[in-house]
């Protein structure tokens, strides 16, 4: 599958949300967009998964096995998930991860049953968080959580992560995450600050103007070698929230390009469906 977006714009009430001339994104592939809050990434996230109508411009979503090509919103967001979008898809700071695996596995139609979602945790090694509050995460691991949730939406082919550094730790982490359901077969656009693309390698130039600080800008683009079945299957019973959930482990730190970590990242937040 791909995504397209062409020429599109978002207009705001003064100036410009969002000015972008061209972007794809396909499954398997990995792509770091760089710019700072305010600067369209807001925009770009929702537009790109049908959760927002550009002032003008098109998306859309091609299906190559098929051979079909929609510009569907509908369709763009049951494909799609929006990872921790603040104002948005974000869960709130004082919300116990339990609630939110819990709330996020029956958006995704598995069993909210009580003791579901402390099962899922463990499956993920994530266990001992389960009365923390959402704000006690830590960078990658508040990043790996919010994604595999995501993941467990059957229709997810593409995720965006928006911004995974305003949470701390070295960029190295959340990147090997990303890279790592990319190995999986999803297409993930990560946005990010600029010093954040500079820190994983990437060369890109000052934005200068109100155009330019409207236009994220394309830092790196990867496509990881696709993974091996995951380390990790549930007991493949339907009413089981681990069944058939891939436990997505960040690995050591890298900088990109990188090649996927050898058993892949983890998930995202609560909030209403839509805005996922």
């Amino acid at each position: 599958m791909r995504i397209t977006l062409d020429d599109v714009r978002v207009a705001g009430r003064r100036s410009t949300l969002l000015g972008l001339d061209s972007l794809a994104l396909d499954s398997g592939e990995c792509v770091l967009l760089a710019g700072e809050p305010g600067q369209g990434l807001t925009a770009l996230a929702l537009v790109a998964t049908g959760r927002l109508a550009p002032y003008s411009g098109t998306v859309t979503l091609v299906d190559d096995e098929e051979g079909t090509a929609t510009t569907s919103a509908a369709v763009l967001r049951r494909v799609t998930a929006v990872v921790d979008l603040p104002g948005v898809s974000e869960p709130d700071d004082v919300t116990p991860v339990g609630t939110v695996v819990a709330e996020d596995l029956a958006l995704a139609r598995r069993s909210s049953r009580p003791g579901a979602a402390r099962r899922w945790l463990e499956a993920h090694e994530l266990a001992q968080r389960h009365a923390d509050r959402v704000d006690e995460l830590h960078g990658d691991v508040r990043t790996q959580l919010l994604a595999s949730l995501a993941i467990e939406r059957a229709a997810v082919r593409f995720l965006v992560l928006t911004l995974p550094d305003r949470h701390g730790g070295e960029p190295a982490g959340w990147w090997s995450l990303a890279q790592g359901l990319a190995s999986l077969g999803y297409g993930v656009l990560v946005q990010c600050s600029r010093s954040a693309a500079r820190d994983l390698g990437a060369t890109i130039p000052p934005a200068r103007g109100p155009t330019q600080r409207a236009t994220p800008v394309e830092a790196l683009r990867t496509r990881p070698v696709p993974a091996s079945p995951p380390a990790h299957r549930g007991s493949g019973d339907p009413a089981d929230p681990t069944a058939d959930t891939a436990v997505l482990d960040p690995g050591p730190p890298t900088s990109p390009p990188t090649s996927p970590p050898t058993s892949p990242p983890t998930s995202p937040p609560t909030s209403k469906e839509t805005d996922r």
